[in-house]
């Protein structure tokens, strides 16, 4: 069956209608049944904890995600063996990889740690910025499409440099169950809690706890519509990092660009989940025809080419612009998750790329390193919100407070314009306040 997508000039207005679809993404993710579906959930695990948590893993998590009988959530708690008994079920050289991963992420985040304090006297003034670590974040895994020990690396790792005192896991128990690599992460990683439960229900029990399973201060970590629509209904009494969409790829590719590679990137990405968005915006309409051959070679031999059809057909395109400039402007304008970059004309626009999660320049750089090996975090804004959000670091891990002493000489000389500026507002004890700090 030939693979129906788009190749069209995104000036046209085929091509129009797909960058309205592009840049309207946000608003697929979450449809009403979804949201309605998810708030429902976390309402009733907010109100009736343990209970009504048990009662959503036993309907939405598969057989045997609650032990027999089990009348609290401490039946949901995950165990691991040591790392060293886990590794002994991996194979050699899967197990280096993972530590190469720990090890690459590691050395990437370590040098980004902030002084603790930042200190400043001035005129009779001493002001600090403190940087504290939270105490107990939740790390959503995901583990219906696939199984993602990579996401607790890109996710732990940062959170422990950053300090966070308590991680807590929470994770699809048969994933759990299913994955060495898995297990073996989170025990390297030195995990405080893992707990078997997925989706909207998972997010309530982190966000405000039952009898057994204690609230975090914030939840980060992608998961699907329903993970997203109840991280957006319960942000404000819990932290979140930000609210993920599908996967998605844009790749920008001059007309030397190898075409086995473009579509093999492409497909990595549509891979994912049915509504992921793999696009291709190139000057070369040779390198696009190229492109959509190889993706009809390569697609039928992937376990995984029921999801990738579907998500190309769905959201994927391959898009003739005029030149790099105008490449530029629509990749700007699209604010992908992953950015690629293949040839010298759009690789030189690198340093001007504003709105991306993460940027990958030339050929070699497959987003897939990103995914696993190069070291930065793959937790990355989705859905356009690279335009204002940013990828999961140490920061996201610690929050920053102030200390400000002022000194009596420095109150008094403070004292007759902070009560004008408070007179200026309207607020007279404000003024009287100040005053108060006269000699």
């Amino acid at each position: 069956m030939s693979l129906r997508i788009s190749l069209c000039e995104a000036s046209s207005s085929q091509g129009q209608f797909v960058l309205a679809r592009l840049l309207g993404r946000a608003e697929r993710v979450l449809d009403r049944t979804v949201e309605s579906g998810a708030i429902r959930l976390v309402r009733q695990v907010r109100r009736g904890g343990d209970a009504a948590l048990l009662e959503a893993v036993r309907r939405l998590d598969g057989a045997g995600a609650v032990p027999e009988g089990a009348t609290r959530a401490d039946g949901l708690r995950l165990v691991v063996a040591s790392a060293d008994e886990e590794a002994r079920s991996l194979p050699a050289k899967l197990l280096s990889a993972l530590d190469e991963a720990i090890d690459a992420v590691t050395a990437f985040y370590r040098p980004q740690l902030p002084e603790p304090v930042f200190r400043l006297e001035r005129s009779g003034l001493v002001l600090e910025e403190v940087r504290t670590p939270l105490a107990r974040v939740g790390l959503y895994v995901p583990g219906g499409r696939a199984v993602y020990p990579s996401t607790v690396i890109m996710s732990a790792v940062p959170a422990r440099l950053a300090g966070v005192t308590e991680i807590v896991v929470a994770t699809p128990p048969a994933a759990f169950r299913q994955a060495a690599a898995l297990r073996y992460v989170l025990a390297r990683l030195e995990v405080d809690e893992i707990w078997g439960m997925g989706g909207a229900h998972a997010v309530a029990a982190l966000a405000y706890g039952t009898e057994t399973i204690r609230r975090v201060d914030k939840i980060c970590g992608p998961g699907n519509a329903w993970v997203t629509a109840a991280k957006r209904f319960v942000a404000g009494d819990v932290g979140i990092d930000s609210l993920a969409g599908p996967t998605e790829v844009l790749i920008l590719a001059d007309a030397g660009a190898n075409p086995a590679w473009v579509a093999a990137d492409l497909l990595a990405q549509a891979e994912h989940d049915p509504h992921a968005a793999a696009v291709l915006l190139t000057s070369s309409r040779e390198l696009g025809e190229a492109v959509l051959v190889e993706l009809e070679r390569q697609l039928p031999s992937l376990a995984t080419a029921a999801t990738a059809r579907e998500a190309l057909e769905g959201s994927g395109a391959i898009l003739l612009v005029a030149g790099a400039e105008e490449a530029l402007e629509l990749a700007e304008a699209i604010a992908p998750e992953h950015l690629q970059l293949v040839g010298p004309e759009v690789e030189a626009l690198a340093p001007r790329v504003r709105s991306a999660g993460a940027v990958f320049v030339g050929a070699s750089s497959a987003e897939v390193f990103g995914d696993y090996l190069a070291g930065p975090s793959h937790v990355l804004p989705t859905c356009g919100s690279a335009r204002f959000t940013s990828a999961l670091g140490v920061e996201d891990f610690q929050r920053r407070s102030h200390r400000i002493r002022v000194e009596p000489a420095a109150a008094a000389r403070l004292a007759e314009a902070t009560a004008l500026l408070a007179e200026a507002e309207g607020l007279p004890a404000h003024r009287a306040a100040a005053l108060a700090r006269l000699p």
